[in-house]
């Protein structure tokens, strides 16, 4: 497989830097190729604006709109550019990052804002006119597989902890960008007390990665409903005989009682 991991950390020596390079040591040493956008060493612009899409800045910027029309003409900036190169020749994505506050550091968060344009990552549609989104769209046929690491214990990320479930948490990154553009979810791998991981700690964390990097190509996505698989009314609502009587995050799994848990 070819596979592009994304890496937001500010310091690569850190327990995160040393789980991407055995991270990316062990996909090799599968036969694997791996290429790296290392967001903070590469000086990552985060931010959206005019220049990205050769947009006058006199004219009012409708984002949507501006970025599918430079991304059709090839006139996207040529970070974003280089970046969605990268993402045409990956089979998987490895999206790394700490997390903070409950989310993606904001480098992150502005890679996926400039790279994921419109036309590109989403607003696509079929031959019918039908948009494809949640389970189809730009980048269906591409695996993907989050690793965060966290200062809080893994208990307090699990299915009863303080801090919610770590997939609930992850629910926007997960859902909401990853599958919504196709792709199949790997359930996350959330490393616990990150920063004040033991010797012991760290090589845990290393080895419960290798597996799941061993399991890369083979292993069941996170089994979200599709939005074009009939499960979901013309308004976008689960149909009244699916899940019955339940709300919240978990009736949008065609198996909710099925948790990956926090690793």
């Amino acid at each position: 497989m070819n596979v592009l991991w994304v890496f937001a950390h500010p310091e690569g020596r850190s327990l995160g830097g040393a789980l991407r390079d055995r991270g990316a040591a062990t996909l090799a040493g599968l036969g694997h190729r791996v290429r790296h956008s290392d967001l903070y060493a590469m000086g990552w612009n985060p931010v959206v604006g005019p220049g990205d899409f050769g947009h006058d800045p006199l004219d009012r910027l409708i984002v949507g709109a501006a970025s599918e029309r430079a991304y059709a003409a090839g006139d996207l900036a040529p970070d974003i550019r280089a970046e969605q190169d990268k993402i045409a020749w990956a089979d998987a994505l490895v999206v790394q990052f700490p997390l903070w506050w409950f989310g993606m550091p904001a480098i992150l968060k502005g890679w996926f804002d400039r790279v994921f344009v419109q036309g590109f990552a989403f607003g696509v549609t079929d031959g019918g006119g039908r948009t494809l989104r949640y389970g189809a769209g730009g980048l269906s046929g591409r695996r993907a597989l989050v690793v965060t690491t966290a200062g809080a214990r893994p208990t307090g990320l699990g299915p009863r902890g303080v801090h919610g479930d770590a997939e609930d948490v992850l629910f926007p990154l997960l859902h909401g960008t990853l599958f919504y553009t196709g792709m199949d979810v790997l359930p996350p791998l959330v490393v616990g007390g990150a920063d004040r991981a033991a010797p012991a700690d760290a090589d845990a964390a290393a080895t419960a990665l290798d597996e799941r990097l061993r399991a890369l190509p083979t292993a069941a996505p996170i089994p979200y409903r599709t939005e074009l698989g009939g499960d979901y009314d013309d308004d976008l609502v689960l149909r009244p005989g699916l899940a019955p009587g339940r709300t919240g995050l978990t009736v949008h799994r065609a198996d909710p009682a099925h948790r990956a848990g926090a690793a």
